[in-house]
Protein backbone atom coordinates (compact mmCIF):
# COMPACT_ATOMS: atom_id res chain seq x y z
CA UNK A 1 0.00 0.00 0.00
CA UNK A 2 3.09 2.36 0.52
CA UNK A 3 4.30 1.78 -2.62
CA UNK A 4 1.35 2.22 -4.40
CA UNK A 5 0.63 6.01 -2.62
CA UNK A 6 4.15 6.52 -3.02
CA UNK A 7 3.63 6.19 -6.89
CA UNK A 8 0.19 7.87 -7.12
CA UNK A 9 1.79 11.04 -5.43
CA UNK A 10 4.79 10.58 -7.81
CA UNK A 11 2.89 10.48 -10.79
CA UNK A 12 0.44 14.25 -9.47
CA UNK A 13 4.06 15.80 -8.95
CA UNK A 14 5.60 14.30 -12.30
CA UNK A 15 2.58 15.64 -14.13
CA UNK A 16 1.45 18.74 -12.68
CA UNK A 17 4.09 20.97 -15.18
CA UNK A 18 2.61 19.62 -17.84
CA UNK A 19 -1.28 19.97 -16.39
CA UNK A 20 -0.23 23.73 -16.30
CA UNK A 21 1.40 24.19 -19.81
CA UNK A 22 -1.26 22.21 -21.39
CA UNK A 23 -3.74 24.18 -19.62
CA UNK A 24 -2.02 27.19 -21.64
CA UNK A 25 -1.86 25.64 -24.61
CA UNK A 26 -5.39 24.67 -24.78
CA UNK A 27 -7.25 27.84 -23.91
CA UNK A 28 -4.49 29.52 -26.90
CA UNK A 29 -5.23 26.47 -29.56
CA UNK A 30 -9.00 27.11 -28.93
CA UNK A 31 -8.84 30.92 -30.10
CA UNK A 32 -7.36 29.38 -32.99
CA UNK A 33 -3.26 30.34 -32.31
CA UNK A 34 -1.26 27.62 -32.49
CA UNK A 35 1.94 27.89 -30.53
CA UNK A 36 4.48 25.80 -30.70
CA UNK A 37 7.15 27.83 -28.65
CA UNK A 38 5.88 25.85 -25.16
CA UNK A 39 9.14 24.23 -24.82
CA UNK A 40 10.67 27.48 -24.83
CA UNK A 41 8.30 29.77 -22.75
CA UNK A 42 8.72 26.82 -20.26
CA UNK A 43 12.79 27.02 -20.00
CA UNK A 44 12.67 30.71 -20.06
CA UNK A 45 9.94 30.52 -17.36
CA UNK A 46 12.39 27.91 -15.30
CA UNK A 47 15.52 30.11 -15.53
CA UNK A 48 13.72 33.31 -14.42
CA UNK A 49 12.01 31.88 -11.85
CA UNK A 50 14.95 30.11 -10.52
CA UNK A 51 16.98 33.40 -10.55
CA UNK A 52 13.99 35.39 -9.00
CA UNK A 53 13.80 32.79 -5.97
CA UNK A 54 17.68 32.57 -5.42
CA UNK A 55 17.92 36.22 -5.46
CA UNK A 56 14.85 37.10 -3.55
CA UNK A 57 14.52 34.57 -1.40
CA UNK A 58 10.71 34.23 -1.57
CA UNK A 59 9.12 31.60 -3.36
CA UNK A 60 6.16 34.13 -4.51
CA UNK A 61 8.64 36.48 -6.26
CA UNK A 62 9.48 33.46 -8.33
CA UNK A 63 6.43 32.41 -9.44
CA UNK A 64 5.74 35.64 -10.59
CA UNK A 65 8.88 36.21 -12.46
CA UNK A 66 8.66 32.72 -14.49
CA UNK A 67 4.99 33.67 -15.59
CA UNK A 68 5.82 37.52 -16.37
CA UNK A 69 8.72 36.09 -18.57
CA UNK A 70 6.33 32.87 -19.98
CA UNK A 71 4.20 36.18 -21.21
CA UNK A 72 7.01 37.86 -22.57
CA UNK A 73 8.06 35.52 -25.23
CA UNK A 74 4.52 34.65 -25.98
CA UNK A 75 4.06 38.69 -26.44
CA UNK A 76 6.88 38.29 -28.70
CA UNK A 77 5.16 35.60 -30.62
CA UNK A 78 1.83 37.17 -30.61
CA UNK A 79 3.34 40.14 -32.23
CA UNK A 80 4.92 38.22 -34.86
CA UNK A 81 1.97 36.06 -36.07
CA UNK A 82 -1.07 38.39 -34.83
CA UNK A 83 0.41 41.53 -35.80
CA UNK A 84 3.07 41.11 -38.51
CA UNK A 85 0.94 38.23 -39.88
CA UNK A 86 4.16 35.88 -39.96
CA UNK A 87 3.64 32.03 -40.30
CA UNK A 88 2.79 30.78 -36.67
CA UNK A 89 4.23 27.54 -37.17
CA UNK A 90 7.62 28.48 -38.42
CA UNK A 91 7.00 31.30 -35.36
CA UNK A 92 6.51 28.80 -32.66
CA UNK A 93 9.53 26.66 -33.72
CA UNK A 94 11.77 29.41 -33.56
CA UNK A 95 10.52 30.77 -30.44
CA UNK A 96 11.08 27.12 -28.88
CA UNK A 97 14.48 26.96 -30.15
CA UNK A 98 15.28 30.53 -29.04
CA UNK A 99 14.17 29.88 -25.36
CA UNK A 100 16.00 26.64 -25.45
CA UNK A 101 19.53 29.39 -25.83
CA UNK A 102 18.38 31.92 -23.77
CA UNK A 103 17.75 29.90 -20.82
CA UNK A 104 21.04 28.17 -21.25
CA UNK A 105 22.76 31.30 -21.93
CA UNK A 106 21.55 32.97 -18.83
CA UNK A 107 21.46 29.82 -16.50
CA UNK A 108 25.04 29.29 -16.08
CA UNK A 109 25.20 31.39 -13.16
CA UNK A 110 22.87 29.10 -11.51
CA UNK A 111 24.07 25.91 -12.13
CA UNK A 112 24.92 23.84 -8.99
CA UNK A 113 22.55 25.51 -7.30
CA UNK A 114 19.59 24.20 -4.65
CA UNK A 115 17.01 25.37 -3.59
CA UNK A 116 15.44 24.59 -0.23
CA UNK A 117 12.44 21.97 -0.36
CA UNK A 118 8.98 23.47 -0.62
CA UNK A 119 7.34 20.96 1.75
CA UNK A 120 3.29 19.38 0.82
CA UNK A 121 0.81 20.87 2.37
CA UNK A 122 -1.61 18.39 4.14
CA UNK A 123 -5.58 19.39 3.60
CA UNK A 124 -6.91 19.45 7.22
CA UNK A 125 -9.55 16.42 7.61
CA UNK A 126 -8.80 15.05 4.03
CA UNK A 127 -5.39 14.53 4.16
CA UNK A 128 -6.44 11.99 7.77
CA UNK A 129 -8.50 9.46 4.96
CA UNK A 130 -6.61 6.31 4.81
CA UNK A 131 -5.21 5.37 1.97
CA UNK A 132 -6.54 8.41 -0.38
CA UNK A 133 -6.04 11.21 1.97
CA UNK A 134 -2.04 11.11 1.71
CA UNK A 135 -2.62 10.11 -2.15
CA UNK A 136 -4.70 12.79 -2.98
CA UNK A 137 -4.58 15.75 0.04
CA UNK A 138 -0.65 16.07 0.86
CA UNK A 139 0.95 17.12 -2.38
CA UNK A 140 2.84 20.88 -2.85
CA UNK A 141 0.37 24.13 -3.62
CA UNK A 142 1.17 24.14 -7.34
CA UNK A 143 -0.48 20.69 -7.54
CA UNK A 144 -4.06 22.52 -5.85
CA UNK A 145 -3.21 25.16 -8.13
CA UNK A 146 -3.48 23.19 -11.22
CA UNK A 147 -7.04 21.24 -9.58
CA UNK A 148 -8.24 24.69 -9.08
CA UNK A 149 -7.47 25.65 -12.56
CA UNK A 150 -9.19 22.53 -14.37
CA UNK A 151 -12.56 23.80 -13.03
CA UNK A 152 -11.61 27.74 -14.09
CA UNK A 153 -10.43 26.81 -17.41
CA UNK A 154 -13.94 24.79 -17.70
CA UNK A 155 -16.07 27.34 -16.75
CA UNK A 156 -14.34 29.85 -18.68
CA UNK A 157 -14.31 28.22 -21.93
CA UNK A 158 -17.67 26.52 -21.53
CA UNK A 159 -19.79 28.83 -18.97
CA UNK A 160 -18.31 32.44 -19.22
CA UNK A 161 -19.37 35.09 -21.66
CA UNK A 162 -15.88 35.68 -22.80
CA UNK A 163 -14.83 31.88 -23.26
CA UNK A 164 -18.03 31.61 -25.30
CA UNK A 165 -16.38 34.45 -27.73
CA UNK A 166 -12.91 33.01 -27.46
CA UNK A 167 -14.53 30.06 -28.76
CA UNK A 168 -16.40 31.83 -31.67
CA UNK A 169 -12.92 33.35 -32.79
CA UNK A 170 -11.93 29.61 -32.87
CA UNK A 171 -13.92 28.64 -34.84
CA UNK A 172 -14.66 31.47 -37.46
CA UNK A 173 -12.73 34.58 -36.81
CA UNK A 174 -14.24 36.15 -39.86
CA UNK A 175 -17.91 35.79 -38.52
CA UNK A 176 -16.63 36.99 -34.81
CA UNK A 177 -15.15 39.94 -36.48
CA UNK A 178 -18.31 40.34 -38.78
CA UNK A 179 -20.32 40.26 -35.26
CA UNK A 180 -18.00 42.94 -33.80
CA UNK A 181 -15.38 41.23 -31.43
CA UNK A 182 -12.40 42.21 -31.38
CA UNK A 183 -10.55 39.38 -32.95
CA UNK A 184 -7.04 40.01 -32.67
CA UNK A 185 -7.35 41.17 -28.76
CA UNK A 186 -9.12 37.98 -27.46
CA UNK A 187 -6.11 36.30 -29.73
CA UNK A 188 -3.83 38.63 -27.88
CA UNK A 189 -5.26 37.42 -24.72
CA UNK A 190 -5.45 33.99 -24.99
CA UNK A 191 -1.76 33.82 -25.85
CA UNK A 192 -0.88 35.54 -23.40
CA UNK A 193 -2.66 33.49 -20.90
CA UNK A 194 -0.78 30.43 -22.41
CA UNK A 195 2.77 32.01 -22.11
CA UNK A 196 1.58 32.24 -18.46
CA UNK A 197 0.78 28.51 -18.17
CA UNK A 198 4.26 27.60 -19.58
CA UNK A 199 6.06 29.96 -17.29
CA UNK A 200 4.25 28.23 -14.70
CA UNK A 201 4.92 24.75 -15.52
CA UNK A 202 8.78 26.17 -16.01
CA UNK A 203 8.86 27.63 -12.60
CA UNK A 204 7.24 24.47 -10.71
CA UNK A 205 9.76 22.42 -12.15
CA UNK A 206 13.09 24.84 -11.24
CA UNK A 207 11.40 25.91 -7.98
CA UNK A 208 9.72 23.39 -6.34
CA UNK A 209 9.68 19.74 -8.42
CA UNK A 210 13.52 19.56 -8.36
CA UNK A 211 14.34 22.14 -6.84
CA UNK A 212 17.57 23.61 -8.91
CA UNK A 213 18.12 24.52 -12.36
CA UNK A 214 19.48 22.27 -14.90
CA UNK A 215 20.08 23.59 -18.93
CA UNK A 216 17.77 21.75 -20.62
CA UNK A 217 15.87 20.54 -17.29
CA UNK A 218 12.00 20.33 -19.32
CA UNK A 219 13.24 17.52 -21.09
CA UNK A 220 10.28 17.38 -23.91
CA UNK A 221 7.98 18.51 -21.37
CA UNK A 222 6.35 21.48 -23.53
CA UNK A 223 6.38 19.25 -26.46
CA UNK A 224 4.44 16.81 -24.52
CA UNK A 225 2.27 18.97 -23.41
CA UNK A 226 1.09 20.53 -26.89
CA UNK A 227 1.14 16.98 -27.94
CA UNK A 228 -1.81 16.12 -24.95
CA UNK A 229 -4.08 18.70 -26.22
CA UNK A 230 -4.60 17.03 -29.53
CA UNK A 231 -4.64 13.89 -27.35
CA UNK A 232 -7.70 15.36 -25.11
CA UNK A 233 -9.31 16.62 -27.94
CA UNK A 234 -9.20 20.24 -26.46
CA UNK A 235 -10.78 19.26 -23.45
CA UNK A 236 -9.39 19.96 -20.20
CA UNK A 237 -10.57 16.98 -17.86
CA UNK A 238 -8.93 14.95 -20.51
CA UNK A 239 -5.78 17.17 -20.61
CA UNK A 240 -5.34 15.99 -17.11
CA UNK A 241 -5.78 12.58 -17.37
CA UNK A 242 -3.19 12.72 -20.21
CA UNK A 243 0.07 14.53 -18.09
CA UNK A 244 -0.69 12.24 -15.26
CA UNK A 245 -0.63 8.77 -17.72
CA UNK A 246 2.59 10.78 -18.56
CA UNK A 247 4.08 11.11 -15.49
CA UNK A 248 3.01 7.30 -14.66
CA UNK A 249 5.07 6.05 -17.18
CA UNK A 250 7.30 8.39 -15.95
CA UNK A 251 7.57 6.79 -12.65
CA UNK A 252 6.45 3.57 -13.21
CA UNK A 253 10.26 3.37 -15.09
CA UNK A 254 11.81 4.30 -11.80
CA UNK A 255 9.74 2.10 -10.00
CA UNK A 256 11.65 -1.02 -12.07
CA UNK A 257 15.04 0.63 -12.18
CA UNK A 258 14.70 0.13 -8.26
CA UNK A 259 13.35 -2.82 -8.38
CA UNK A 260 16.57 -4.32 -10.63
CA UNK A 261 14.62 -5.37 -13.56
CA UNK A 262 17.16 -5.53 -16.39
CA UNK A 263 16.02 -3.37 -18.96
CA UNK A 264 17.85 -0.98 -20.39
CA UNK A 265 18.13 2.51 -18.90
CA UNK A 266 17.42 3.89 -22.27
CA UNK A 267 14.71 2.10 -23.29
CA UNK A 268 12.78 3.31 -20.22
CA UNK A 269 13.68 6.37 -20.57
CA UNK A 270 11.90 6.69 -24.00
CA UNK A 271 9.05 5.19 -22.83
CA UNK A 272 6.65 7.91 -21.78
CA UNK A 273 7.41 9.47 -25.14
CA UNK A 274 7.25 6.76 -27.01
CA UNK A 275 3.23 6.07 -25.65
CA UNK A 276 2.65 9.51 -26.02
CA UNK A 277 3.01 9.18 -29.69
CA UNK A 278 1.12 5.60 -29.80
CA UNK A 279 -1.51 7.48 -28.34
CA UNK A 280 -1.44 10.56 -30.66
CA UNK A 281 -1.50 7.76 -33.85
CA UNK A 282 -4.54 6.05 -31.75
CA UNK A 283 -6.58 9.35 -30.95
CA UNK A 284 -5.60 11.25 -35.10
CA UNK A 285 -6.92 7.81 -36.71
CA UNK A 286 -10.28 8.75 -35.85
CA UNK A 287 -10.50 11.65 -38.70
CA UNK A 288 -14.09 12.40 -37.85
CA UNK A 289 -13.74 12.86 -33.77
CA UNK A 290 -10.47 14.56 -34.87
CA UNK A 291 -12.39 17.38 -37.11
CA UNK A 292 -15.37 17.86 -34.95
CA UNK A 293 -13.04 18.62 -32.27
CA UNK A 294 -10.06 20.40 -33.81
CA UNK A 295 -11.27 24.40 -33.62
CA UNK A 296 -11.60 25.34 -37.39
CA UNK A 297 -9.48 28.63 -37.62
CA UNK A 298 -6.57 26.72 -36.12
CA UNK A 299 -2.89 27.92 -37.02
CA UNK A 300 -4.86 30.59 -39.80
CA UNK A 301 -4.14 33.74 -39.52
CA UNK A 302 -6.68 36.48 -39.45
CA UNK A 303 -6.76 39.22 -42.13
CA UNK A 304 -9.18 41.65 -41.62
CA UNK A 305 -11.02 43.46 -44.35
CA UNK A 306 -11.05 46.75 -42.94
Amino acid sequence: MDTLIFVVVATIGAGTAIVLAAFGELVTEKSGVLNLGVEGMMLVGAVASFAATTQSGSVAVGVATGMIAGMAMALLFAFLTLTLMANQVACGLALSIFGVGLSAYFGRAYVNIVLPAQPAVAIPGLSDIPVIGPMFFNHQPMVYVSWLLLAAVWWFLYRSRIGLKLLAVGESPASAHALGLPVNAIRYGATLFGGAMAGLGGTFLAVMYTPMWVEGMTAGRGWIALALVVFATWRPLRVVLGAYLFGGITVAQLVVQSRGIEIPSQLLSMLPYLATIVVLVFISSDKQRMRLNTPASLGITFRSAS
